[in-house]
C-alpha cells in the first residue's frame, strides 16, 4: 500500500498565470495519491497599483475563496512547491514575505528532510526564471530541505511559462511541465517517507 503523502503548493499570483499553473500542479498531486493544500502569499501591493491593471484587479477578486498561506500548511506537508512570477530575476516580494514567515519554525529545525520544488513565469525567455527558481533553493538548502526539480524538461530547474508582450496563456508545454513536476515530487516524497 503506497504511503500518503501531504502536499502543499504556496503561490503568488498578480493576473493568473502562477494560480494556472499551481492549480493543474495540485490536480495532478492529488491524482497521484497526494492530500493537497493550495494556498496563496496575501497581496501586498496597494489597492491603487492592484486596481491600476485591469487583469490583476480580476484575479485578485476571482481568487478570493484561495486560502492564504499559513506556516501551518507549510508544517503539514512532506512536499511543498513555491510558486512566483519572476521579478527582476528574484521571487515576487509577496511570497518573499510568506517565506521570511518561516524564520522562527526553520529555527527550530522543523523544515528539514522535506521535498521542495518551485516554478515561475516572467515576461521574456531570458527574463531571470532561472535565477528566480535558484534563488528559492538557496533557500531550501537553508531549510535543510531536498530539491526535487523536474529535470529533463522544458527548464530543468522547474516549470516555467513566458508570457511574452501579448501576454500570453498558459500553453500545454508548461501544463506537461507542471504535471511532470507534481508527480516527481509526490513520487520523491512518498519514497522518502518510506526510509
Amino acid at each position: 500500500m503506497e504511503r500518503s503523502v501531504n502536499v502543499t503548493v504556496v503561490y503568488y499570483s498578480s493576473t493568473g498565470t502562477i494560480h494556472r499553473i499551481a492549480t493543474e500542479i495540485a490536480e495532478t498531486a492529488e491524482k497521484a495519491g497526494a492530500e493537497v493544500r493550495l494556498v496563496k502569499a496575501a497581496e501586498l501591493a496597494p489597492r491603487a497599483a492592484v486596481e491600476s491593471r485591469q487583469a490583476w484587479a480580476d484575479h485578485l477578486a476571482a481568487t478570493e475563496d484561495v486560502p492564504l498561506a499559513s506556516v501551518e500548511d507549510v508544517l503539514w506537508a512532506d512536499a511543498v512547491l513555491f510558486g512566483t512570477p519572476t521579478r527582476f530575476g528574484n521571487i515576487s516580494a509577496q511570497l518573499k514575505q510568506f517565506i521570511d514567515t518561516l524564520g522562527p519554525v526553520w529555527f527550530q529545525g522543523r523544515l528539514v528532510h522535506k521535498v521542495y520544488s518551485a516554478f515561475t513565469s516572467g515576461g521574456s525567455t531570458h527574463g531571470g526564471m532561472e535565477t528566480t527558481l535558484v534563488s528559492i533553493y538557496n533557500m531550501v538548502c537553508h531549510f535543510g530541505g531536498i530539491i526535487v526539480p523536474p529535470g529533463l524538461n522544458e527548464n530543468p530547474y522547474g516549470t516555467s511559462h513566458v508570457l511574452g508582450s501579448d501576454n500570453k496563456p498558459v500553453g500545454e508545454v508548461a501544463l506537461q511541465s507542471a504535471r511532470v513536476q507534481a508527480e516527481r515530487v509526490v513520487r520523491v516524497a512518498r519514497a522518502l517517507k518510506e526510509v
